[in-house]
């Protein structure tokens, strides 16, 4: 039985995750990624220091986007991670709300979302 939601012409959806990396739209992307309806970009991050703290900057490509995204999906790897509240509420005054949660369940709620019609991004530390 196909699981694959449905979602809008022109979107893309995560396919996979693993391996250091993660299958959106079929193309294999290798390390931290920002993932938005449209576009995948490299996330500019180390895997093990990203959260330590996270610096909102680095979200620039979300965070800056024209569209204005309503939820940012915060993939933290194997664990859920939290950020400091301080971070969360410079994030939001730039626009979305942040989720954190282990990078599997973020890939899993930004398909979802984006099905749902959504204005929804992640940024996402990858996991092996």
């Amino acid at each position: 039985m196909d699981v694959t939601p449905l979602v809008p012409e022109g979107v893309q959806i995560i396919h996979g995750y693993g391996d250091g990396g993660f299958r959106i739209a079929q193309v294999f992307h290798r390390g931290p990624v920002l993932v938005m309806p449209e576009t995948t970009v490299p996330w500019a991050v180390e895997p093990a220091t990203a959260l330590a703290p996270l610096e909102p900057d680095t979200l620039a490509p979300i965070l800056g986007a024209e569209i204005g995204f309503d939820i940012l999906l915060i993939g933290t790897g194997r664990a859920q991670v939290f950020i400091p509240p301080a971070i969360r509420q410079r994030i939001r005054e730039r626009g979305p709300v942040a989720e954190m949660m282990d990078t599997g369940a973020a890939c899993r709620t930004f398909n979802l979302l984006l099905a749902e019609g959504r204005r929804v991004a992640a940024a996402l530390l990858p996991v092996d």
